[in-house]
């Protein structure tokens, strides 16, 4: 008699739980996207190393925010931006953030990252994004993000050495346990650059390993 493997949901619906049922916490709140959103240690750091990036550049560059969660970063890079689109998996996250948060130059949209097409931009951002994703997935995604001229990309990833890319179910765990990380510039992705500069690097205080920062110029 053969056994039965149950199938992994659909990675929206996986997502979809992880909101409803607070499983990266705050209970208090309609949508929490995780302490990597909200812990000021985190995000106040990225934040200034994004600003000073977007306005490095003699006009104000597009944005496409690729798993913008519930926008507790992305609003403060709205102002540096001359037009902002936001993309997350999660339907009723979506129209929460299109109701609570509105600029003339800011647009949200409900889309599978790796599944449709993405909407054009100068700049991509993705931020502690591909982590939650199978290798599957990941190598769905990478091949779209060649249509844009920069990657600001973010990851937690084991401290020192550690075995890149070993594959998960996507959903609300990461690699960490594994002692593994995302990697797109190693095996099975060998992801081409033409720049791949770390700009940041900050301990997680809660969780371990390291959330480290790249802009990527394709």
């Amino acid at each position: 008699m053969k056994t039965k493997t149950k199938k992994p949901w659909a990675t929206d619906k996986a997502m979809a739980q992880i909101y409803e049922q607070h499983l990266w916490g705050g209970k208090d709140v309609d949508f929490y996207s995780g302490s990597g959103s909200h812990e000021s240690y985190l995000v106040e750091p990225y934040k200034n190393v994004v600003k000073e990036f977007l306005q490095s550049f003699d006009n104000k560059p597009t944005v496409c925010d690729l798993g913008c969660g519930d926008f507790n970063i992305g609003k403060q890079l709205v102002p540096f931006a001359e037009y902002y689109i936001a993309l997350d998996i999660v339907p009723k996250l979506i129209e929460r953030n299109q109701q609570f948060f509105k600029a003339d130059n800011l647009e949200f949209q409900c889309l599978d990252i790796a599944k449709d097409d993405l909407p054009k931009a100068d700049i991509v951002i993705l931020r502690q994004v591909l982590q939650h994703l199978s290798n599957k997935e990941i190598s769905e995604i990478l091949p779209k993000l060649k249509h844009y001229k920069y990657i600001i990309f973010t990851e937690h990833i084991p401290e020192g050495d550690f075995t890149p890319n070993i594959d998960i179910i996507s959903g609300q765990g990461i690699r960490l346990k594994k002692i593994s990380g995302v990697s797109i510039l190693d095996a099975p992705f060998y992801f081409k650059a033409k720049r791949f500069e770390e700009i940041l690097r900050i301990p997680n205080k809660e969780f371990g390993g390291v959330l480290v920062s790249w802009v990527v110029e394709v």
